[in-house]
């Protein structure tokens, strides 16, 4: 039989349960899935709680500003809150990307299916918080200059991965809707949000080539 996407599950970067068997590990995944605390967990507290989590590093980072600007703490970002300011955003995006990708083999593993009822958000999250790194790169590095982005893009291999990331994950974002499945089709839209691996590997390279960048100080 057909397994139908629910309203949650049947979005950002999908994956096809695992076939059933009457192994012992089947059978232990079976009694997990079924304990009456954890099936209470998802039904009542997994999404708000799930939404506090996805909304913490933002909130973390608007109190940072806020206590530089009013000069409550002006270095409690470093001597460079700019730079500090992109690399926390582009850190919490490949974090929240490879959560999302972890959903799919949790759900296997243990067989608590409600968890993938978070997947939407948490993939929107991700796309949410690589926008920023980007947007704080253009604006507070590059002064909201397209040139200058482009000929970085152009120039350094790592910003071209990153950008190559972000714009992979745009159409992921734009068909996450049941609306979009619809349209395209299971199959294909299954196809399509393969490309989450893709945006991930690229993510993952973008931050590991940035490491062996060397970091200029401020008094440079």
């Amino acid at each position: 039989p057909v397994r139908r996407i629910s309203k949650d599950e049947g979005v950002l970067w999908h994956a096809p349960a695992s076939p059933a068997t009457h192994t012992p590990q089947r059978r232990h995944t079976d009694h997990m899935a079924g304990n009456p605390y954890l099936r209470a967990f998802g039904k009542t507290w997994m999404k708000p709680l799930t939404l506090i989590a996805l909304i913490a590093p933002f909130a973390y980072l608007a109190v940072l500003w806020t206590l530089m600007l009013t000069n409550t703490d002006p270095y409690i970002m470093g001597f460079n809150p700019v730079q500090w300011t992109h690399h926390y955003l582009g850190d919490t995006a490949i974090r929240v990307l490879l959560a999302t990708l972890a959903i799919s083999p949790i759900r296997d593993i243990t067989g608590w299916q409600p968890i993938a009822l978070i997947r939407r958000r948490i993939g929107l999250a991700a796309f949410f918080y690589a926008f920023l790194h980007m947007l704080a790169y253009l604006g507070l590095d590059r002064e909201w200059s397209l040139a200058k982005l482009w000929e970085d893009v152009m120039l350094r291999t790592y910003i071209m991965l990153g950008m190559a990331a972000l714009v992979l994950m745009i159409p992921l974002a734009v068909t996450s809707t049941n609306g979009m499945i619809k349209r395209l089709g299971g199959k294909r839209w299954k196809w399509l949000h393969r490309l989450t691996y893709v945006a991930a590997g690229l993510g993952v390279l973008h931050f590991y080539m940035l490491l062996k960048v060397p970091t200029r100080k401020p008094w440079n």
